[in-house]
C-alpha cells in the first residue's frame, strides 16, 4: 500500500512545529512517521516531535530542497514507508529557509509505489508576512494562517493570498490548531495510542476548539463524463482540498478517487454509482453540486477516457 507523504512548510517561526506537535498529540489512531529537516547543527525540532511519533528520519545541515535530490529523498521516504506495522501518513515538515516550490517537485519526483505525494500545507505568520509569501502562495494545496488573533492588518495579508491564489483553502489559525481529519482520515476500528506528546507533558491546555472544514456530499446513479469531470478538479473549485470516494464513468470504469490539491489517484473498484466527499473551506456547497451534477448531464465522447488513465495506479 502505497503510503501518502504530506509536506508542511513555511517561514521561520510560521508555527510548523506547532502544527506537527498539534497533529501528533491528536493522530486519533493514525500511525506517523516523520522527517524533520532542520537548518543547523542542532537538530531541535527532531527533539520538539519525539513526544509521540511512530517512525522518525531527520536531515540536519541542510535543507531537503537543495541538500538532497529525489533519488536521497525516495530513499529516506522509502524507509519510512517500509515500517512495519505499517504508516498511515508521513509528514515531511522543511526547514524554515526551504523554497515551497523545490520542496514540493522534490517529493514529486521521488513518489514511487511506496509512497506518493499528498499535497503542501502552507503555514503563514498573520503577524508577519514573509515577503516571498506571494511566490509560496501560488504552490500551497492548503493555506494555515497562523496567529491571526494577533496580527494588525489581517485584511492585508488574506489579499495577498486572494490576488495569487484565489483558489486555495484557507484556515485562519491560533497555535496552528486545524482538525487532522482535514489532512487524513483515522483507520476505522483502530485504537487511539497513549503516549502522549511532548508538549501535553508541558501541560499545554488542548481543551480547544479546533478550526472547522466544510465536508460536501455528492452521489450520483449516472456514469459522470470524465473530461467533464477532470475539468472540474483542474478549475477547482475555490476552496477544495481534499475529495475521496467513488466516481463511476460507465462501462466499467468505476474508480477509488484520492485527492488532495492537485494530487489525483484513481484505483479501478467494482461496483456502480458515484459516491463523493469534498473537503476545504471556503467552498459553495450548491455550486459545487451544481458542478458536478453537470458532469452526470452532459454525454461523453469515445476517447473521453484517456485522460483518465494516466492517474490510475
Amino acid at each position: 500500500m502505497s503510503v501518502p507523504v504530506l509536506a508542511v512548510a513555511g517561514f521561520l517561526g510560521a508555527g510548523k512545529t506547532t502544527l506537527l506537535n498539534h497533529l501528533l498529540h491528536n493522530a486519533r489512531g493514525v500511525r506517523i512517521g516523520v522527517l524533520v529537516n532542520d537548518f543547523g547543527a542542532v537538530n531541535i525540532d527532531a527533539m520538539l516531535v519525539a513526544g509521540q511519533v511512530d517512525a522518525m528520519a531527520s536531515l540536519s545541515n541542510g535543507c531537503i530542497c537543495c541538500a538532497v535530490d529525489a533519488d536521497e529523498a525516495a530513499d529516506m521516504l522509502g524507509k519510512l514507508a517500509a515500517v512495519r506495522p505499517a504508516l498511515d501518513l508521513i509528514v515531511v515538515e522543511a526547514s524554515g529557509v526551504a523554497e515551497p516550490g523545490t520542496l514540493a517537485r522534490t517529493l514529486i519526483t521521488a513518489d514511487d509505489k511506496r509512497f506518493h505525494y499528498a499535497g503542501l500545507v502552507l503555514l503563514v505568520d498573520a503577524t508577519n508576512p514573509a515577503a516571498e509569501l506571494a511566490h509560496a502562495v501560488r504552490v500551497a494545496d492548503l493555506l494555515v494562517l497562523n496567529k491571526i488573533d494577533d496580527a494588525p492588518d489581517p485584511d492585508a495579508v488574506r489579499a495577498i493570498i486572494a490576488e495569487h491564489n484565489p483558489r486555495v483553502p484557507v484556515l485562519e489559525t491560533n497555535f496552528a490548531r486545524i482538525d487532522p481529519t482535514l489532512l487524513i482520515d483515522p483507520p476505522a476500528g483502530r485504537e487511539p495510542a497513549a503516549q502522549m506528546s511532548l508538549d501535553e507533558l508541558l501541560h499545554d491546555e488542548h481543551d480547544h476548539p479546533h478550526v472547522e472544514y466544510q465536508s460536501i456530499e455528492f452521489g450520483c446513479d449516472t456514469p459522470l463524463n470524465p473530461r467533464r469531470f477532470l475539468e472540474f478538479l483542474r478549475q477547482g473549485p475555490p476552496g477544495l482540498y481534499r475529495a475521496k470516494g467513488f466516481v463511476d464513468f460507465g462501462a466499467g470504469h468505476r474508480y477509488l478517487l484520492q485527492l488532495v490539491g492537485a494530487s489525483l489517484r484513481l484505483s479501478k473498484q467494482r461496483g456502480a454509482g458515484t459516491e463523493l466527499v469534498c473537503i476545504g473551506a471556503g467552498m459553495d456547497a450548491d455550486a459545487v453540486r451544481a458542478a458536478l451534477q453537470q458532469c452526470a448531464t452532459e454525454p461523453a465522447d469515445e476517447n473521453a477516457m484517456l485522460g483518465v488513465f494516466k492517474y490510475v495506479v
